[in-house]
């Protein structure tokens, strides 16, 4: 029960919040428009790396944590900074090796459970 009184209450209500507005955008996007969803997910990445890039989104990560991380637009503001890191470091070549040495951990993942799901899904075709 310890661990209960070094939870920060407020830190979890904000990265609900902000996660969850993320979330709702992109359902908006999905059900208003005739964007499909690679197409949203290749906007919230780009729009995560440049907002990453200008140190923007590192405001809303300081604020939300998790909330901000986690989404797509959180992918892309880490490969950004990993790109800004790398190539400070090693020049042309460390923006490369970088962005993808600093999100290596969620392209894993990403690879690892869209395999998962591709074995326990039966994909549908969207409507127009």
């Amino acid at each position: 029960m310890e661990f209960l009184q070094s939870i920060d209450y407020m830190l979890l209500l904000r990265c609900f919040i902000v996660g969850g507005l993320i979330c709702v955008v992109g359902q908006i996007l999905i059900d208003k428009t005739k964007l499909t969803s690679a197409r949203i997910l290749v906007a919230f990445v780009t729009l995560g790396a440049i907002l990453g890039g200008l140190g923007i989104y590192q405001y809303l990560i300081d604020f939300a944590g998790c909330g901000a991380t986690v989404p797509l637009t959180g992918f892309g503001a880490n490969l950004a900074k990993g790109a800004i890191e790398g190539a400070q470091n090693q020049g042309l070549l460390g923006a490369f090796i970088g962005g993808v040495k600093n999100s290596a951990g969620g392209i894993a993942a990403a690879v690892f459970f869209g395999y998962i799901a591709s074995l326990l899904a039966k994909p549908k075709i969207k409507k127009q």
